[in-house]
């Protein structure tokens, strides 16, 4: 009877299960078919919902991500490819596409079924996408066209028919700077670690040299010869140590001395200082000077010189409606929401239950039984039934849910562009409602740059000689899609302009961090959270250019480190695609963009957790 009432498409899912588990060499492989978008993660692969009726073109998909998955598992390893794995992001995204090509081409090479399932994955990503209409060749992903063009050396099948104008407005480009370097590509398919070695030497020929990072293989060679140096270097010491130990432990003793009564003053001073009383006013005071001021991040900053900023002159914070016109705005919020009309959904969903647990954190609790406070109608029954018996009251308990803003600040650099940022401004439009309606106050920032290369801040400094080493070259924009006092129902229509063309640029992260960060402590809230969502380290060419290839990446990571050890801030980040887990001591990475919308609102759920937990833990 079972059997019976079994869907025609379940042998089908055993029969593609059994396969994935077989090709990946994964017996203990989960597999799960629905709506969401299909994907990988460790041992578990989520496939398309097969239709009833099973038609072939689903079922070619299906078994597409299927193979592509098991091939991944079966030829792939974390280990090398996190090793050669460069740190820019765009460099990283040429990486990683090289090597999903690498991995499908080598079943597609050896399986002629395989190769026309992946085929027709590749070929329906495409379809559902507009024939793209580039005005510039930076404006393509690079990543892509290279992906396609190795596959068409290694499977000979044509890139599809959408995608043509992308690969042809690169090929030119590709095949002149690393034609040669992508034919020793093909001769490497199944040696991982000779073609990641081997794509980053195209990644290099490509102009992208500084985003690779330091390599691998010589850093392994450098620290076996620092690790040998010191031996060699001890017999050379023990030599003319005989001969000078009288006079250097003359020489340390004065040292010695020198430090203790170094020590001595400092320690006096300290002393002093404490015990000085907060109101008290010393002679050499600035009358009006505050006795005591928090250390905050930013204000007192050691190891700060080494970043600057060349001009500010061309910088700007702007808010979003200021950026374009209103009926353009109301044009590219109804492009937003057409593009992601089944993600709202699931997305929504996510909210309701994150607002279910907020609620819960919120719900009122009362004392009863006592002598004064709000009569208890609950309990007027006792009077009636006996009349000597005293009314009872009721006094509502305080809550341990604390007065919050949230701030989402958003990277809108270019490498978001496309299904990244349409699922990051879903996202943020849909939680800010949610918070919004559990009294979270909430803001939605935007950073990236008005101008590719530099613009205005360039400009000044050719005309003015090209000084050495001027810092931070390029013209920032800050955008304010929505400050926590709007109402959602008047910033909705913002969120749209990331959809404009032209909009995503570079990204410095570091300076918009402090931004949004300095926004935050400005609020009189009891509780700030920011939440930051980026797919890679700072980039700006025009900067990196003329300073160290870690220039943007230092700062980041000093900014970081003063918010997270600092400031009343808390600060988490979520990374697309990238790691970012090497940054933030409170981070989480996806692989996919539309995993964000539930990362979100699970973030969120544990932070405003673990903040009601410690409320509770100092009341008692």
């Amino acid at each position: 009877m079972a059997a019976d009432r079994e869907a025609p498409s379940d042998p089908f899912k055993r029969a593609l299960s059994a396969a994935m588990k077989v090709i990946s060499h994964e017996p203990d492989l989960s597999v799960s078919f629905g709506t969401e978008t299909p994907g990988l993660a460790g041992k578990r692969a989520r496939l398309p919902q097969i239709p009833v009726d099973m038609p072939p073109h689903e079922i070619a998909l299906a078994r597409g991500h299927s193979d592509a998955y098991a091939l991944r598992l079966a030829h792939h390893d974390d280990a090398i490819h996190s090793r050669y794995q460069p740190e820019g992001k765009n460099a990283r995204a040429v990486f990683e596409a090289v090597e999903q090509a690498r991995v499908e081409a080598i079943g597609a090479q050896i399986m002629p079924g395989m190769r026309k399932n992946l085929s027709a994955v590749i070929e329906d990503r495409y379809a559902k996408r507009p024939t793209p209409k580039f005005a510039d060749v930076k404006d393509a992903p690079i990543e892509e066209a290279v992906a396609l063009i190795l596959r068409e050396k290694l499977t000979g099948d044509a890139p599809p028919a959408n995608a043509k104008v992308l690969v042809d407005m690169w090929r030119p480009i590709i095949e002149q700077k690393a034609g040669d370097k992508l034919e020793a590509l093909t001769r490497n398919l199944d040696d991982q670690q000779a073609f990641a070695k081997l794509s980053r030497d195209v990644i290099a020929s490509l102009d992208m040299g500084d985003e690779l990072g330091d390599d691998p293989d010589e850093s392994d060679e450098t620290e076996e010869n620092q690790d040998d140096q010191p031996e060699a270097g001890e017999s050379e010491q023990g030599e003319d140590k005989t001969e000078s130990e009288a006079q250097s432990s003359e020489t340390e003793d004065a040292q010695e001395g020198e430090s203790q009564s170094d020590d001595a003053m400092e320690d006096t001073a300290e002393i002093d200082s404490q015990a000085m009383p907060e109101d008290s006013e010393g002679d050499e005071e600035p009358e009006g000077e505050e006795a005591f001021r928090p250390q905050l991040p930013f204000s007192n900053q050691p190891g700060a010189d080494f970043y600057k900023v060349y001009n500010t002159a061309f910088d700007e914070v702007i808010a979003a409606e200021d950026l374009c016109d209103s009926e353009e705005l109301t044009r590219l919020r109804n492009y937003l929401d057409k593009q992601l009309s089944s993600l709202q959904g699931v997305v929504a969903r996510l909210a309701n239950r994150l607002q279910r647990r907020l609620m819960a954190q919120q719900n009122r609790s009362w004392d009863f039984d006592l002598d004064e406070g709000i009569l208890d109608a609950a309990r007027l029954s006792r009077v009636l039934t006996d009349p000597m018996h005293a009314l009872s009251f009721k006094v509502e308990k305080d809550t341990h849910f604390r007065d919050t803003v949230v701030s989402l600040l958003l990277d809108n650099s270019g490498s978001m562009r496309g299904r990244p940022i349409t699922v990051a401004a879903t996202c943020a439009d849909i939680l800010a409602r949610t918070l919004e309606r559990c009294g979270v106050k909430v803001e939605i920032l935007g950073f990236t740059t008005r101008a590719w290369k530099g613009g205005q801040s360039r400009e000044k400094w050719l005309a003015d000689g090209k000084p050495a080493t001027p810092g931070r070259l390029n013209d920032l924009r800050h955008i304010v899609y929505k400050s926590a006092d709007m109402p959602w129902r008047r910033a909705r229509r913002n969120l749209g302009l990331m959809m404009r063309e032209g909009l995503l640029k570079e990204n410095i992260d570091g300076e918009a961090l402090i931004w949004a960060h300095n926004r935050l402590l400005a609020r009189t809230e009891q509780r700030r959270i920011m939440m930051v969502i980026s797919d890679g380290a700072p980039v700006d060419d025009s900067t990196l250019s003329v300073n160290s290839g870690n220039y943007l990446e230092r700062h980041l990571r000093q900014v970081i480190g003063e918010i997270e050890g600092r400031s009343p801030v808390e600060l988490i980040a979520i990374g697309i695609g990238h790691d970012v887990t090497r940054y933030y001591k409170r981070a989480v990475t996806i692989v996919d963009a539309e995993e964000l919308g539930g990362v979100m609102t699970e973030k969120l759920a544990e932070l405003f957790e673990e903040g009601t937990a410690r409320g509770k833990r100092k009341r008692a």
